[in-house]
């Protein structure tokens, strides 16, 4: 882990305010040869740990500014990372405000402190990629990359009840909450300005759709194609570059780039599973062949998951109940054990060209939309309505499911399956915490996130929506969780600023052609791409731990252990957990598995942090 910490407005003496920073910086130098740099005063002190390429520095007595990551200026007059950046933005700060903000690219964190620690601006960049957190006292604020950065200053607040709520909701803490009570997230593309005692946040920087563009597609093809290589090219960090390669189209499309870019083999690393359905290594097979790549594999077990699991939980800073967390684990290990120093991702692909399979999904429900209102309502939900839920016609039965779902509006039609919507929720939680909690902040902040979206389609808001809840929340969080603790540093190209502000621009027709997934993207790579990848069906980074829960009797035992302890957590109702455990053994394995995982996930974690301990949570 690399990245920022410090505080601004606490008053320390210099050798208890060194010893304080030294201790903050402790987990942001755990895993490799990273160094830091330190700045210390009476009223401030800040940490900013990387290596010498992705961090910089500068203090004039109490004043300091910090940078950690690869940031671009489009300002001609802005000097490069480690030639005096750091100093440049700190006067164009004074001069000109935030505005600055808004000429930086590429990713990074970004501190200023200034007014003997009366004044602090925290920025990062537009996807989320370097993490900023916060925290507020009664005398100024303390930040850092991590939780575990906050907690180090001072010890770890209380659990946060609503945060505990929104994890079992999502499977993940959603941003601009942390896991622990009044501590915050710096969302992407966003800053925070400390000042006078008062907290100013607001965004530099937001993602506008252009739906009304209409351009050549041989043009859009050509600049595409374009940015692709650029945004590989400025991706590779030094030292031996390599890529997950999962067998999807973003993966692949990095890994024959690479190897285009890099005039070499890319060294390519796959994950497999001994589960037909969630096994894709074929397909980085033929991608790995089709490029020509240096192709590695690594085939995880049951096994490999039950010995993770503990190390998992204790490591992230927050509880995280994505189980593809582990095979990407695996897949950054297998790369580091090759010598990999930094590891290309596709996150991102999806989000900006239109690939999950819900995209098309959402698009069927919304053609309901235009039937006529009195058909509808006059004719084929009385109808449906009428007829009993088992019916025994099987296509009645599909009609009258997809009518009761496409009737649900968006955004929250996208969460029809989660079990806290398919269930009462007097009977999944116990009474009191219930009622320590706002049930619908959950859906609150998905439908924010969805209407206050600069795009006039639902296509577009759905894509806006992902780049914050799956992309930022999940994917960047696990990938970059995953390779610190493997001890390899992460890059996303897909994510790319000139290259998300190229998918804005295009029209959504050739985003999602009719139902057709990311058509623009398949056809700009027609050529390039083998044609096994552009005709395979979406299928993601999966872990079918659901189905090893119920077959391999280890995996099941911890799950179940973890299950009866949760219990006592006085969170969910005992009979609810028990119902999950039954009906995972004789139900869907993958749903049932998956829910049975997240509350495994957040108990173990609850278990391995020992500042969660009497807080009121169990």
């Amino acid at each position: 882990m690399t990245g920022l910490c410090g505080w601004a407005g606490l008053a320390h003496a210099n050798d208890e305010a060194r010893a304080i920073v030294e201790r903050m910086a402790v987990p942001l130098l755990r895993r490799d040869d990273s160094c830091a740099q330190y700045a210390i005063n009476e009223m401030s002190s800040l940490a900013v740990a990387a290596v010498s390429t992705k961090r910089e520095l500068h203090q004039e007595g109490a004043t300091i500014a910090a940078i950690y990551g690869k940031p671009r200026s489009s300002d001609a007059r802005a000097p490069e990372l480690g030639c005096g950046l750091a100093r440049y933005l700190l006067e164009c700060y004074r001069d000109e405000g935030i505005e600055f903000l808004r000429t930086l690219s590429g990713p990074f964190s970004l501190v200023l402190v200034l007014d003997q620690g009366r004044e602090a601006l925290l920025a990062i960049d537009r996807m989320g990629i370097c993490a900023l957190m916060y925290s507020l006292t009664r005398q100024g604020m303390v930040f850092g990359s991590t939780a575990d950065v906050l907690n180090s200053y001072s010890g770890a607040p209380p659990i946060d009840q609503q945060s505990l709520f929104n994890y079992i909701y999502f499977h993940m803490v959603p941003s601009p909450s942390g896991i622990f009570r009044d501590q915050h997230r710096v969302a992407p593309g966003s800053y925070v300005r400390y000042r006078r005692d008062r907290v100013e946040t607001g965004a530099y920087w937001k993602m506008r759709y252009e739906e009304n563009v209409s351009r050549d597609f041989g043009e859009l093809k050509e600049e595409f194609r374009s940015l692709l290589r650029k945004s590989v090219s400025q991706a590779v960090d030094g030292g031996t570059t390599g890529t997950f390669l999962s067998g999807g189209t973003d993966s692949s499309t990095v890994a024959g780039i690479l190897t285009e870019v890099s005039e070499k083999p890319a060294n390519t690393y796959s994950i497999g599973f001994d589960v037909p359905d969630y096994d894709e290594i074929r397909y980085a097979r033929i991608a790995a062949k089709h490029f020509g790549t240096a192709h590695h594999e690594y085939f995880v077990t049951p096994n490999d998951v039950l010995g993770f699991i503990p190390r998992l939980a204790s490591f992230c800073d927050q509880p995280f109940g994505n189980a593809s967390a582990v095979p990407t684990y695996y897949c950054a290990s297998l790369a580091r054990s090759d010598g990999v120093d930094t590891l290309l991702g596709g996150d991102g692909g999806d989000e900006l060209f239109g690939g999950n399979e819900r995209y098309a999904m959402q698009t069927i429900f919304s053609w309901y939309g235009a039937v006529p209102e009195l058909l509808r309502e006059g004719f084929i939900e009385p109808l449906l309505a009428a007829l009993p839920v088992t019916h025994r016609v099987p296509l009645l039965r599909k009609a009258k499911s997809y009518v009761s779902q496409a009737m649900v509006p968006m955004p929250d039609r996208l969460h029809s399956y989660n079990v806290l919507n398919r269930n009462p929720l007097e009977q999944v939680f116990v009474a009191d915490f219930l009622a320590s909690v706002d049930a619908s902040r959950p859906l609150s902040l998905f439908r924010d996130a969805y209407h206050n979206a600069d795009a006039g389609s639902m296509l577009n808001r759905m894509l806006a929506l992902d780049l914050q809840f799956t992309v930022a929340d999940i994917d960047l969080y696990k990938v970059n969780k995953m390779c610190e603790l493997a001890n390899v540093r992460p890059a996303y190209p897909m994510l790319n600023d000139e290259l998300v502000t190229f998918s804005a621009t295009l029209p959504t027709h050739l985003k999602l052609k009719g139902i057709k997934l990311r058509y623009f993207f398949k056809e700009a790579l027609s050529d390039f791409l083998p044609k096994e990848i552009i005709n395979k069906r979406k299928h993601g980074f999966g872990l079918p731990v659901g189905i090893w829960m119920r077959s391999y009797k280890p995996l099941q035992d911890l799950a179940y252990s973890a299950m009866d302890a949760f219990k006592a957590r006085k969170i969910l109702r005992p009979e609810f957990i028990d119902q999950l455990v039954r009906s995972h053994c004789s139900g869907s394995a993958a749903y049932y598995g998956g829910e049975i995982w997240v509350l495994m996930m957040l108990e173990l974690w609850l278990q391995a942090h020992a500042q969660a301990r009497g807080t009121g949570v169990g």
